[in-house]
């Protein structure tokens, strides 16, 4: 198992070089009613469900380094020309790099546009300061990935030696802050009401639970069954 605030630290150094961070991909997608997005490169979790392949795995040989601005003008011009008001980072996890991030979203703020942050929430969770300087920014909406509903869950889903309980804290500090949030949870176990209770001592109401739906891509089929862990899965796909 591994530490996710080590690996954070490991794969900064890796897809972040000063002001300018990697990305593999820029790209037009359904979600959200039609979204500008950007493909950043580098996480600090291995979910087993993960469908980002190289991009997570093998940073340092994938994308290129981008700075905030051209970032922004890429997003821009991408929704100004598909008529869509939802610009995104996807693909890793985008709060690797903060200095960069935090650049990126002072140009596009001052912009039409809702900025949808897709973000595990360890790394906010771990610092206080993170949800503060998010406050910041009027157009920004925060998506937090919970990777189960419990501690336990988290660990089977991540491999990771803790991060649950730190997922949780980004929830209260983004609330404590006034930041645009909701929580996103893949559930595989069937404990969807012991978080639903977790949330709500947030303040956090059911209706605003988003239950996430994963696709069983080829390779992440490949890996589960590699794993011996695909029929453990449970409902979860899309269908």
């Amino acid at each position: 198992m591994y530490d996710p605030i080590k690996l954070s630290e490991l794969t900064e150094r890796i897809v972040v070089r000063g002001a300018q961070r990697k990305y593999h991909r820029f790209r037009f997608t359904r979600f959200y009613g039609g979204s500008a997005t950007a493909d950043a490169v580098g996480c600090n979790l291995r979910c087993i469900f993960c469908w980002s392949g190289r991009a997570v795995r093998n940073p340092s040989a994938t994308g290129k380094f981008y700075s905030p601005e051209i970032v922004a003008d890429m997003l821009i011009d991408m929704a100004e020309r598909n008529g869509c008001r939802i610009i995104r980072i996807s693909g890793a996890e985008p709060t690797i790099g903060k200095a960069h991030l935090l650049s990126l979203l002072d140009v596009v703020d001052v912009y039409d546009k809702i900025f949808i942050l897709e973000t595990n929430g360890i790394l906010i969770g771990a610092d206080r300061r993170y949800a503060e300087e998010l406050s910041g920014y009027k157009r920004l909406h925060v998506r937090v990935s919970i990777k189960g509903c419990s501690e336990d869950e988290f660990r089977y889903l991540t491999g990771a030696k803790y991060g649950f309980s730190l997922q949780l804290k980004s929830l209260e500090y983004l609330s404590d802050n006034n930041v645009s949030f909701h929580p996103s949870v893949v559930s595989t176990r069937g404990e969807n009401l012991r978080i639903v209770e977790k949330l709500k001592e947030l303040g956090i109401r059911p209706s605003d639970i988003e239950w996430e739906r994963l696709k069983l891509y080829p390779p992440v089929k490949e890996r589960l069954k590699r794993m011996g862990r695909l029929d453990e899965m449970g409902d979860i796909w899309e269908r």
